[in-house]
């Protein structure tokens, strides 16, 4: 049988994702306004043949929180649109809130960035999470959970009518007098319950016809949203089994839908090393630039309980088990499940939640980490990574110069691309067709 390829993905953040990275003297804050930074990234990512490059979003920050860290970004669609003139072949993957875009401004956004990319583009619709973000936008909060998914469904029925409003094939383009058949250009006309878009859009289909749809949902909303619609997810499993939960349930319910199951790409944190000792170290000179008082208190609403005493070289004291907690219990599992499987000190525990803050991390050497990778795509827990650096750019060097050569090496990974769109990376198709959404 023929081993199944891997999709890989940059979630690109800031200096890096572990949260004392801006403070390491080889790190690269000082750079994050500048889109040169953003371009190398993405160029260093093609050049290890990842399929697409992700940027996150938020819609507000706080200026004390800002004291620890940067908490900004450029805006994901326009440094995108940057490095697509920087790259040729790599997918672009940008956050949308459907709480806060009109569906018309969107569909018209992510169009024009397939265009400009050659069909490299890709939207991860999200209902954002803070009422800071909603006061930013005329709201005094943010709408219910099931309101933001409901509107959400119809936010992400709108773009996709809109993007077949004007097809590509209505384009004749006669110099004798005939630029279009405005017979194949059709309005939505839609009317919701949330938007009113008369369409159609005023730009012509793109290359993909319909830029690629990502999902993050973990809520049953959520995955309901994502099983319905997404064509590739982003998801959060610190271990095997939480991964294999996780990916089993989205394709049940995409089956469930009369879909195909979709690729599910897990968050990944990796120190790499020649040895174990060097990743390790690695791993230990990010964490020993923690703000420790800050991250005790983290710890401290995780697990429920003052950790401002707890001796940071010895393992954590016992905790209760999850049935016994009464305050949230998603990131209190992590925590316990962190425990179980590395038996850290407390200080490698505030690490671990400091650079995936739950993602799965993998420390070792170029074979070992893609022994782990192929443990996971092998025994369904995973289709691929949504590699998350704990350093930039020095993570993401290590692994595209040494982990990938070695899944290269054992037919696990592309070694030139083979298609110049997203959809043609992560599905061998160019352009879009039922299988992707119905």
């Amino acid at each position: 049988m023929t081993p199944k390829e891997i999709h890989l993905n940059l979630f690109a953040f800031g200096a890096g994702h572990h949260a004392a990275a801006w403070r390491a003297v080889e790190g690269s804050v000082e750079k994050l306004g500048l889109i040169s930074w953003w371009e190398e990234l993405a160029r260093t990512a093609e050049r290890g043949k990842l399929d697409a490059v992700f940027l996150a979003d938020g819609q507000a920050i706080n200026p004390v929180g800002l004291e620890n860290g940067p908490g900004w970004f450029l805006e994901p669609v326009t440094a995108l649109t940057a490095m697509a003139r920087a790259t040729n072949n790599i997918g672009l993957i940008s956050t949308i809130s459907s709480t806060f875009w009109q569906p018309f401004h969107a569909a018209r956004m992510i169009a024009s960035l397939d265009h400009i990319s050659g069909g490299r583009a890709g939207i991860n619709v999200v209902t954002s999470m803070t009422d800071a973000e909603a006061r930013n936008h005329g709201m005094d909060a943010l709408p219910g959970h099931d309101v933001r998914y409901a509107r959400a469904a119809e936010f992400i029925e709108t773009i996709t009518a809109l993007w077949d409003s004007w097809p590509a094939e209505s384009l004749v383009m006669d110099r004798a007098g005939k630029f279009a058949d405005s017979s194949l250009i059709k309005s939505i006309d839609h009317d919701g319950e949330f938007f009113q878009v008369a369409g159609p859009l005023n730009i012509p289909s793109p290359p993909q016809g319909r830029p690629v749809l990502f999902q993050a949902g973990s809520s049953p909303q959520g995955r309901e949203i994502a099983a319905k619609y997404a064509e590739a997810i982003y998801s959060v499993a610190w271990d095997l089994e939480q991964a294999q939960d996780y990916r089993s349930d989205i394709h049940a319910r995409a089956t469930a839908q009369g879909r195909e199951p979709m690729p599910v790409l897990p968050g990944l944190v990796t120190f790499v090393g020649t040895t174990v000792e060097e990743a390790r170290a690695k791993q230990q000179a990010l964490n020993a630039l923690l703000p420790v008082k800050d991250s005790l208190n983290q710890l401290s609403f995780f697990v429920g309980q003052d950790c401002s005493t707890w001796d940071l070289d010895a393992p954590p004291p016992p905790l209760p088990p999850l049935e016994e907690f009464s305050g949230p219990k998603g990131r209190y599992e992590t925590v316990l499940r962190i425990i179980e499987s590395k038996s850290p000190t407390v200080r490698e525990l505030l690490g671990y939640l400091a650079a995936g803050g739950g993602h799965a991390t993998f420390i070792g050497t170029p074979e070992s980490i893609a022994d782990e990778i192929e443990r996971w795509i092998d025994e369904g827990g995973a289709d691929g990574f949504n590699l998350m650096p704990p350093m930039l750019p020095h993570s993401l060097d290590d692994f595209v110069d040494l982990v990938v050569p070695e899944l290269q090496r054992r037919g696990r990974f592309r070694t030139e691309y083979s298609h110049t769109t997203l959809r043609g990376h992560l599905f061998n198709q160019v352009a879009y067709s039922a299988r992707s959404l119905v």
